[in-house]
C-alpha cells in the first residue's frame, strides 16, 4: 500500500512549479488546529508549527487527508468536520457523519480525505481545524495523517 514514505519519493520526482509542501500532523493540546510535525517536503512553502505559508503566488492543490479512531461505540452520531483554513478564514470544509448503529464494533475507524484548488498569494497561511481533534488516529497510523500544498501555475 501506499504510505507517507511513498507519496514522499513520489512527490519528489514529479516537476512542480517551484513550491510544495507534505507535512504529517498532530492534534495539538487545547487547539482545534493541527500541528504540523517536522517530516516531510517543505520547498518554496514556510513550514511553521500550524500553518503552511505560501512564498510564491500560483494555483494551488491544497489537500488534508486524516484517520480517525473512535475507540469506544457510540450510541448517538458524531459529526466530524474539518476546516481548511486560509488566512484564518475557513475556504473550504468537510463534514462526515458517523452514525451509530446496532452493528456497531468496540473501535471503528474513518478516513477523510478533503482537496481544494485556490489561488494563493505571497504570506497566505494554510492551516488545518477540527472539531474533534482528539480522534485523530495519531497513534496507530502518524504517518497518514498530512496536509500539504502544490503548486501548479504562475497566479494572476
Amino acid at each position: 500500500g501506499n504510505t507517507f514514505e511513498d507519496y514522499l519519493r513520489i512527490l519528489q520526482s514529479v516537476p512542480d512549479k517551484g513550491a510544495a509542501a507534505y507535512m504529517r500532523v498532530s492534534s495539538a493540546a487545547n487547539s482545534s488546529k493541527l500541528s504540523l510535525v517536522q517530516k516531510g517536503i517543505c520547498e518554496a512553502v514556510q513550514c511553521k508549527s500550524h500553518e503552511l505559508v505560501i512564498r510564491k503566488q500560483g494555483l494551488y492543490l491544497i489537500f488534508c487527508h486524516l484517520n480517525f479512531h473512535f475507540p469506544n461505540c457510540s450510541k448517538s452520531p458524531i459529526d466530524l468536520k474539518i476546516e481548511l483554513l486560509v488566512n484564518g478564514r475557513v475556504d473550504r470544509q468537510t463534514l462526515s457523519t458517523l452514525c451509530a448503529s446496532e452493528t456497531c464494533q468496540d473501535k471503528t475507524f474513518k478516513t477523510l480525505l478533503q482537496l481544494h484548488l485556490t489561488h494563493l498569494k505571497v504570506q497566505d497561511r494554510v492551516s488545518v481545524t477540527l472539531n474533534h481533534p482528539e480522534f485523530l488516529n495519531d497513534v496507530s497510523l502518524p504517518n497518514e495523517n498530512v496536509l500539504g500544498v502544490l503548486r501548479y501555475s504562475e497566479g494572476m
